[in-house]
């Protein structure tokens, strides 16, 4: 096992990265509608409208059923064969099912019009249908547009072009402030602000904040930690308005999470002596708590599918401090801006694979009988059919697993199924 990343000291060598093997073919993953689901619950004064299809509906529904009982933040404006046709105006209808859910939820400041296809598909140009309200509802409600097209998106890139949205109508700031890019869940949002805090380093804001209408402020003093791999467009944009990136690993595990606060200290010049009294206790808390799951799991062979881009960090975390082998480490799309810092600390022999053939992977999960694949839910229950032991992708991302105090839990979460498999056999 590796010791601690010395605070201040992270540097990777892109020369020792494994080569990237690309591989194009069918895939299995879920649209970018799905991010929906933990974006209405971060962004406390915010509505999702998906313009789309009634097959759209049925996901957002089912992948959001367990809210069924509560007034959720999110639906669907059904286009029908009439607006298809032309025989009903569709930017007519749409500007009234918009002011009507208005009327009736007054809480609303943020409405998000999420298209389910591009716009060539649904004959909507969703951004002008975004100006057009704009002009007649601001500045009590901002409308926002962007696509969650399953044609365009994958999973998690739902959350990217949401945030991407925003960007344009971001503030300007000429204060030297930290930005964190990316959703956490509001418990991880606190406990990094009190690290943070400890540090001394601020201000601090996180993009996206827990109400739609805080926006944080941007400019060229202020510098973008992302805390997700996946909001690579949202960065961009934020570095056309003058950002800069902190490159470091992601705050997965003790070393991952110790790395990314030095990123932070080093662009506000916090001494390395404070940065240490700060991050080795909690780091050394985080190891006794992944303790607990490192024998059920060191030497496991692990073969991670491309799902929701977080394959690398978890990947780097996995086989850096719990000691799981490194079958294959698959993501549906490499973004170095974004990952390369985590590219770098992978074991020398990693195969890792951008993109998908699904059944030519398939083939290699199924020759390869790894102890542990994780992978979609539609690829999950076929796969345990067959003896193989695995572990949905989707929970990773719905489950706080950034920083030091969910360092076991993010442990805990692999070792589950292996414990599971190991109570069911005869």
């Amino acid at each position: 096992m590796n010791d601690l990343v010395a605070p201040l000291a992270f540097a990777p060598s892109r020369a020792g990265a494994p080569p990237l093997l690309r591989e194009r073919g069918q895939r299995e993953v879920f649209c970018g509608l799905t991010s929906i689901v933990w974006l209405h619950r971060k962004l406390q004064d915010a509505f999702f409208l998906v313009v789309g299809s009634r097959t759209c509906a049925h996901l957002i529904q089912s992948a959001a059923g367990v809210m069924i009982f509560a007034e959720p933040r999110f639906g669907t404006a059904i286009l029908t064969d009439r607006d298809l046709a032309g025989i009903a105006d569709a930017n007519d209808e749409l500007d009234r099912v918009c002011l009507r859910l208005l009327e009736r939820r007054r809480d609303i400041r943020a409405l998000f019009l999420v298209g389910s296809c591009p716009s060539e598909v649904i004959k909507l140009d969703l951004a002008k249908a975004a100006e057009r309200l704009n002009a007649r509802l601001l500045p009590q409600v901002r409308v926002l547009a962007y696509s969650g097209s399953g044609i365009e998106t994958t999973f998690t890139q739902g959350e990217d072009r949401a945030l991407a949205s925003m960007v344009p109508v971001l503030p300007s700031t000429e204060a030297k402030q930290l930005v964190v890019v990316g959703c956490v869940a509001d418990v991880v949002e606190d406990q990094l602000r009190r690290v943070f805090d400890a540090l001394g380093i601020g201000p601090v804001a996180f993009f996206p904040s827990r109400r739609a209408v805080e926006l944080p402020a941007v400019g060229p003093n202020t510098w973008l930690l992302p805390a997700q791999p996946y909001v690579g467009d949202a960065v961009r944009l934020l570095l056309t308005r003058g950002a800069r990136l902190l490159e470091a690993p992601y705050p997965f595990g003790a070393e991952g999470t110790a790395a990314w606060f030095a990123a932070a200290a080093q662009a506000f010049g916090v001494p390395g002596e404070r940065v240490a009294a700060v991050t080795q206790p909690l780091a050394d808390r985080a190891r006794r708590a992944m303790g607990r799951y490192r024998d059920a799991l060191q030497g496991k062979r692990l073969f991670l599918m491309p799902d929701s881009q977080l394959e690398v960090p978890l990947a780097r975390f996995l086989s850096r401090e719990i000691g799981m082998r490194l079958v294959e480490v698959g993501t549906p799309y490499l973004d170095r801006q974004m990952v390369g810092a985590e590219v770098a600390l992978l074991p020398q022999g990693t195969r890792l694979y951008e993109g998908q053939d699904v059944d030519a992977q398939l083939d290699r999960v199924r020759a390869a009988r790894p102890d542990l694949t994780v992978c979609g839910l539609g690829l999950a229950n076929p796969l345990e059919a067959e003896g193989l032991a695995t572990k949905w992708s989707i929970e990773l991302v719905f489950t706080p697993i950034h920083g030091f105090d969910q360092a076991g839990d993010l442990a805990e979460l692999f070792a589950r199924p292996l414990e599971r498999r190991a109570r069911l056999a005869v």
